[in-house]
């Protein structure tokens, strides 16, 4: 699999005097780990090569013929030699438009260096509607430029996943460097007004005036407008090498990036600040986001511009900190940016890490049936069925999804009320279709035994698994039901996997049932609460009695007398709890924009708590970066300690735990990012798929899970 990146026609993709988008797709392309796998495609050939594979697109000069569109048409025959997975266009919308009608089969990324709404393709809200339905990622080089590509869109298109901002990126130099600074004032760009080289010239000519052991370095060149600056202290050098530029830029003390215009990201700011310059800027477009440290001015004007060089320049200790901020809280890396980069293309690309866990010998057809709650539209989209599918699916294997009780409602009729006729006949048919190597059933009780003998008679080379998630405790819920559930279908299964510890159910003895952790699911758990200040002390949210997604009157339970009183007992502790009393349940992604903005989470199930037994709650809890609270009567020590989840034996061992941990920022995000660390790596989806398969189809490991030990 082949990474194609086509670079906007003519772009000068040598260390030759190259452009922003050369720049950047070199820098970021020869640290990723998909180098070797990433083809540059281009219309400029120099000697001076950058050390990753170019083909050089030559075109036949046809004044006929529209050479922008020929050089994409000739690519789109090019890039059939390859094992191309996955193209990705920078800066040329109307190339994405004009690809998609001559390869449809592709995948595309489009990467926006400048206004969208200045380019061929994305000027009009049809076109970038379009490219929003075509493409399967749109990265921006900032939130400016996001947020113009959005605008005159429904709402429903802002928070889409298809959008996402990816900074440039520039080398973070040494702090050492510091102290090789010039009395030098630098202005990197056109020497045009709409870059406000016009007020720097004004500018600075009084600067110089004043201060004459300053000089400044004036680096660019603009043929269309002629603004002159004469002074003796003055160097106009013109365009440099790229080199050149960050050579100079390491001893300068200021460096002024002061566009009229709305920039839509600003590379001489980015890195001047990653030179350790004290940078000054115009508050235009996205050049306030290319900065930690600034001097941002809100008017351009020459009055404003020098007094803030002259402040700079008289005040050496205030310089020095501008410098040394603007060097020590620099981020946008390579490495930072490359690896932003990556991730996106490790979801497309299906390269997953597999933690070391030995795979299956073949690639296996499993068709798994659970409730994919396709009825709710999208309500339970998170759901565990989904995580252990996604496991299925990354670690190699064809998987067939097959809703059970969706399709007992979609298919009830006179003929047959219960829907459970057609639910039969079309997991036959599907069966017949298939021809599944593995069966794996989660919680699929419209599914009868006497099927599943039915099923081994017809397939005898087929195994089946059944997984199951509800509580087990003797004085918890539905106790009597779900232990029925799960014995319905043991003695015909080949495994059968559980949230609670089989060793804390006499009724498994000598069944051949395993353990499994609630699987964690990096499509999911996306969030890293413990990065950043929350405004919530703790999360819960109850999901128990309801119908449709809205709470039924009356209903109650244990948890409920436990919140009562935990909050009573922790007054100044700020709680947001839904599903009791009146207030309604979260779903979907309201749920996921709620949690964001709590420091706990708690981890409430209803009954006594038993061995290992936790409902899915714990990986949006822990997983997400929450701390997570969890009663030790669980047993989730032998798994954690007390620096990754917080274990409690009663209500006011809980309440004085909330309170020190509340009012411990640094305990806080220690804690959250610990356990998250350790939830995401040993207990993913990923892992408990391979675990499923293993057990199911009685494949030998030689290493066991961390859940194992």
């Amino acid at each position: 699999m082949k990474i194609a990146i086509l670079l906007p026609y003519k772009e000068n993709f040598s260390p030759e005097y190259p452009g922003a988008v050369s720049l950047f797709v070199n820098e970021t392309s020869k640290i990723s780990k998909y180098k070797k796998d990433i083809l540059v495609f281009g219309n400029t050939n120099f000697k001076k090569k950058y050390n990753l594979k170019y083909l050089n697109i030559n075109l036949l000069k046809n004044p006929l013929v529209s050479q922008t569109k020929e050089y994409v048409r000739k690519f789109s025959r090019i890039q059939k030699k390859y094992d191309i997975s996955l193209i990705e266009v920078h800066n040329r919308p109307s190339y994405i438009l004009q690809l998609k009608n001559i390869i449809p089969d592709k995948i595309f990324s489009l990467y926006f260096h400048n206004d969208p709404l200045s380019m061929d393709g994305s000027k009009t809200i049809e076109e970038r509607k379009k490219l929003l339905k075509i493409c399967y990622k749109i990265i921006f080089n900032s939130n400016w430029s996001k947020k113009r590509f959005l605008e005159g869109l429904e709402n429903k298109f802002v928070n889409s996943n298809k959008l996402v901002v990816f900074f440039q990126s520039a080398k973070k130099n040494d702090i050492s460097i510091l102290n090789n600074k010039q009395n030098w004032i630098t202005f990197v760009g056109k020497l045009n007004k709409a870059k406000g080289y016009d007020i720097f010239a004004k500018t600075i000519n009084r600067i110089l005036n004043r201060y004459p052991n300053w000089k400044a370095k004036i680096i660019g060149d603009e043929k269309r407008e002629k603004i002159s600056l004469n002074h003796k202290n003055a160097d106009v050098l013109g365009f440099l090498s790229h080199e050149k530029v960050l050579k100079i830029f390491k001893k300068t003390s200021i460096a002024v990036a002061c566009s009229r215009w709305e920039e839509p990201f600003g590379r001489t700011s980015l890195e001047a600040s990653a030179s350790g310059c004290a940078v000054i800027i115009t508050n235009k477009g996205g050049l306030p986001e290319t900065v930690t440290n600034a001097k941002i001015l809100k008017e351009l004007n020459v009055s404003n511009l020098e007094k803030v060089i002259k402040n700079l320049i008289e005040n050496p200790n205030l310089r020095k900190e501008y410098q040394r901020l603007s060097l020590q809280n620099f981020y946008l890396t390579h490495d930072y940016v490359t690896q932003m980069i990556d991730s996106y293309r490790d979801d497309k690309l299906k390269y997953y890490k597999t933690f070391n866990v030995k795979k299956s010998k073949k690639h296996l057809r499993i068709l798994h049936i659970t409730n994919f709650n396709e009825r709710l539209d999208g309500r339970l989209f998170f759901n565990t069925g989904r995580r252990i599918n996604n496991g299925f699916i990354r670690l190699g294997h064809s998987v067939l999804g097959f809703s059970d009780r969706d399709i007992q409602k979609y298919y009830k009729s006179f003929g047959d009320l219960k829907g459970a006729k057609t639910l039969n006949d079309k997991l036959k048919k599907t069966c017949y279709n298939y021809k599944p190597d593995l069966i794996i059933l989660g919680h699929a009780d419209l599914i009868s035994s006497q099927q599943i003998s039915e099923l081994r008679e017809d397939y005898p080379n087929t195994r089946f698994g059944q997984w199951f998630l509800d509580p087990l405790n003797k004085k918890g819920p539905d106790y009597e039901r779900n232990k029925k559930r799960i014995l319905d279908k043991i003695d015909v299964v080949d495994a059968s996997f559980l949230t609670t510890s089989p060793d804390a159910l006499n009724f498994l003895k000598n069944k051949k049932s395993f353990f499994i952790p609630n699987p964690s699911d990096n499509s999911f758990e996306i969030l890293n609460n413990y990065k950043h200040p929350c405004n919530v002390d703790v999360f819960f949210a109850l999901s128990h009695g309801v119908h449709r997604g809205v709470l039924k009157t009356g209903k109650t339970d244990d948890r409920i007398t436990f919140l009562n009183k935990l909050v009573s007992t922790t007054p100044d502790i700020k709680f947001d709890i839904y599903g009791i009393k009146k207030v309604q349940p979260i779903w979907a992604d309201h749920y996921f924009k709620t949690i964001q903005n709590a420091k706990m989470g708690l981890n409430l199930s209803r009954g006594d708590a038993i061995k290992y037994y936790s409902s899915d709650r714990i990986t949006q809890i822990i997983g997400n970066g929450l701390v997570c609270l969890i009663d030790e009567k669980t047993q989730y020590n032998n798994f954690f300690n007390s620096n990754e989840m917080v274990f409690y034996k009663n209500v006011n061992d809980l309440s004085e735990k909330i309170t020190k941990i509340s009012k411990d920022e640094k305990l806080r995000k220690k804690i959250g990012m610990n356990g998250k660390k350790k939830y995401m790596k040993y207990f993913n989806s990923d892992l408990v798929a391979q675990y499923i398969i293993n057990k199911t189809l009685d494949i030998k490991t030689k290493t066991k899970n961390f859940w194992e030990r």
